[in-house]
């Protein structure tokens, strides 16, 4: 089945969009969601998706700016551009992107049906043969994992760094990565991201840093985001942490 996500900062209509539409009976499933851009890119590596729904309007990151950083990243992705009318100027910036359709806000659910249909064809059609291009790509040692390792440490703090731009930094096809890392660490690549992160941010609310403060220091400029990835780490929220 092809995978989707749905990336919009608000809550009803992400799971209006997930309870109108028949996914099964279309060869889909909803993977994930996402409350911004910034949340999105960060989850992206580990659900994987075919096929995204993202809002044009969005906190801290916008649909244009992921568009942008998803697509280079995931050449094949199938980006949905969701927009209200008054932004609908704004959405047009869109058509220079690769951006399979945009569709006016409030949704109806023969139009997404109908768009639906004719990006699962076109994915089966253009579906690719991962196990050959693995085949060409050089072994990922307990060393590339080493190096890989460090990097992070040494470059968490960069908010666009996720596992296809690791990938590509080092050669390797990001599935690929994404299975080595995970055998050889024991946590999957985002886990350990995010422990980088979430040990940092730990210290710098030791010196009594706002959350935003913190937030924008170890690479997660949305503070939301941030709260839920530092609550889930320790336990408690940002505030609350002595």
């Amino acid at each position: 089945m092809k995978r989707v996500m749905i990336v919009d900062d608000e809550m009803p209509v992400r799971k209006l969009l997930q309870a109108s539409i028949d996914w099964e009976a279309l060869g889909l499933e909803v993977v994930g969601e996402a409350a911004s851009g910034i949340e999105a890119i960060n989850i992206i590596d580990d659900v994987n998706p075919d096929i995204v729904f993202v809002d044009i309007c969005m906190p801290f990151m916008d649909g244009i700016e992921f568009t942008k950083m998803a697509t280079t990243r995931y050449p094949d992705l199938r980006v949905i551009v969701l927009t209200g009318f008054d932004d609908f100027e704004y959405a047009r910036q869109c058509v220079r992107l690769p951006v399979v359709e945009y569709m006016l806000k409030p949704i109806v659910r023969s139009e997404v049906e109908k768009v639906l249909k004719r990006v699962v064809d076109e994915l089966d059609k253009c579906s690719l043969d991962e196990k050959g291009s693995q085949q060409e790509e050089p072994a990922l040692n307990s060393f590339e994992i080493q190096k890989i390792v460090n990097y992070l440490k040494n470059n968490y703090k960069d908010s666009t760094i996720n596992l296809a731009s690791v990938a590509q930094q080092f050669g390797f096809n990001a599935s690929y990565l994404s299975r080595k890392f995970k055998k050889e660490m024991g946590v999957s690549f985002l886990e350990y991201l995010m422990k980088c992160r979430m040990e940092h941010a730990i210290e710098l609310k030791k010196s009594n840093l706002k959350m935003f403060e913190t937030a924008n220091e170890v690479g997660i400029p949305d503070p939301n985001y941030f709260g839920r990835c530092f609550k889930k780490y320790t336990g408690i929220s940002y505030s609350e942490y002595v």
